[in-house]
């Protein structure tokens, strides 16, 4: 036995020996892996972008910027990898839909996810109504209130929706708005004593530069006097402007709780849609349909390992076993890759595992064969495991390169669907290749017998051989 190769397998076994001990453990987790919308439930959901009043040249461009403010908005709110995508559909010869879809894993409430997509909040800064006297002003505010009340009772809207009954409006609308916001972000209101946190959460404002001019302007024209913040056509902060206001940053205070606070700095963050769109099918996946499938996903892992492993021995023997174990080791390292990237699995990138299974088994019989062919010649063990490796590498190598290319061009230009399964069986190639033409050769070199006798030469030759 060779003694380097022994010190080299015993590393490795310690090394897969730790790397199933590390997903042993992290197995024990409340979500050991990511699930895809198919298997961990979830809503799919699918956007017409209307985009008939934008130039041919631009639709492209444009619906893709409405791709980056729904991920960017759907990200906002939490969801566990969020897939949004678009797609071209050609409803004639010359006529195209430009459409966006969205899945959202562990959103099952399809109404939920509508809401959160298209919900967009009107940000607006307003004055008040010069041609209104004091008396007047005040009037129409208490007008203004009475509507809101009225709205919020009739619509169950919490205020934010509002039908303004009286011509007179207490506040007029300025040129700012959202649309020249630049983030917003969550503050704690301080107080009196300096350091001194309240604890009542208030939204920060940072405006562009153009924003920032506004602003500047409109709280210049406006000292000692009211400038109303807007959200979505109900005034949540009135604040009386002591001085003219520069750099561009403003603060909404009012009575909201610490996550209502968090929801509106979300929603401000997200921005509006750039291009509008319709809502043209939806689908809830439920979180049944993903176990069902998670399960026999397994299980036809299970079965499909044990079948590999029983031809393997059956019919390669001694080498069979040692493909058996370097099998095993390809399953940990593959399961812990899954984890540490992480992939978030899919019935399809489970599909890609299985068959890479059967992959990494490819690798071995080459080699096993190469093998047999060098016994039959009259070589010894050794030697035979030495050349059968040499000679079968060629084939092993382009055999891969070919099912890694393949994935390459499956990942970069197929759908979601068609992702998962080839980034899974990427993946799984390439490990399998390694193990091949490493923990399988090692181990054999490390415990392959020197002598050449009947008994040593059955165990390493095939099939009906001798």
């Amino acid at each position: 036995m060779n003694r380097l190769s022994i010190r080299i397998l015993a590393v490795l076994l310690l090394v897969g020996g730790v790397l199933l001990g590390w997903f042993i453990t992290r197995s024990n987790d409340s979500k050991p892996f990511q699930l895809g919308l198919d298997l961990s439930g979830g809503t799919h959901l699918e956007y017409k972008a209307v985009v008939d009043t934008i130039p041919e040249v631009d639709r492209k461009d444009a619906v893709e910027a409405l791709r980056d403010v729904i991920e960017r908005r759907v990200n906002l709110f939490g969801v566990s990898e969020p897939n949004v995508q678009t797609e071209i559909a050609r409803l004639g010869q010359d006529e195209k839909q430009y459409r966006v879809v969205v899945e959202l894993p562990g959103i099952t409430d399809v109404d939920q996810a509508i809401k959160m997509i298209g919900q967009t909040p009107l940000l607006e800064f307003k004055e008040q109504n010069p041609a209104l006297s004091p008396e007047e002003f005040q009037k129409a505010v208490e007008l203004e209130t009475l509507d809101i009340v009225n709205a919020a009772s009739v619509e169950g809207t919490g205020g934010l929706v509002i039908t303004q009954l009286n011509k007179n409006e207490a506040f007029i609308a300025t040129k700012l708005t959202g649309a020249y916001l630049k983030r917003a972000r969550l503050e704690f209101q301080q107080g009196q004593a300096a350091g001194f946190n309240s604890g009542s959460p208030i939204i920060g404002l940072e405006f562009n530069n153009e924003g920032s001019a506004l602003f500047e302007e409109i709280t210049g024209n406006n000292i000692g006097k009211i400038v109303a913040i807007y959200l979505d056509g109900a005034p949540i902060s009135t604040p009386v402007v002591q001085q003219k206001i520069t750099g561009g940053e403003a603060v909404i205070t009012g009575q909201f709780t610490l996550d209502e606070a968090k929801t509106l700095v979300g929603r401000l963050n997200s921005g509006a849609l750039p291009v509008p769109v319709e809502l043209i099918s939806s689908e809830s996946i439920g979180p049944s349909l993903g176990i069902n499938a998670v399960h026999a996903g397994i299980k036809a892992g299970i079965y499909g390992f044990l079948v590999i492993g029983l031809f393997l021995i059956l019919y390669y023997r001694f080498p069979g076993l040692v493909a058996v174990v370097a099998l095993g080791m390809y399953g940990v390292i593959m399961l812990v890759l899954f984890k540490i990237i992480p992939v978030t699995l899919t019935a399809a990138g489970i599909a890609g595992f299985i068959i890479s299974i059967g992959m990494a088994v490819d690798a071995n019989i080459l080699i096993f064969e190469r093998m047999k062919e060098e016994l039959k010649a009259g070589r010894g063990t050794y030697d035979a495991i030495r050349v059968g490796f040499d000679r079968a590498w060629l084939a092993i190598r382009d055999s891969n390169i070919t099912h890694i290319i393949a994935a390459i061009i499956l990942f970069w230009f197929g759908t979601s669907l068609i992702k998962g399964f080839a980034l899974t069986f990427g993946i799984g190639v390439l490990v399998s290749m390694i193990t091949a033409i490493t923990f399988t050769r090692i181990m054999l070199f490390a415990i392959s017998p020197t002598g050449a006798g009947k008994f040593i030469r059955a165990l390493f030759m095939s099939g009906l051989n001798k």
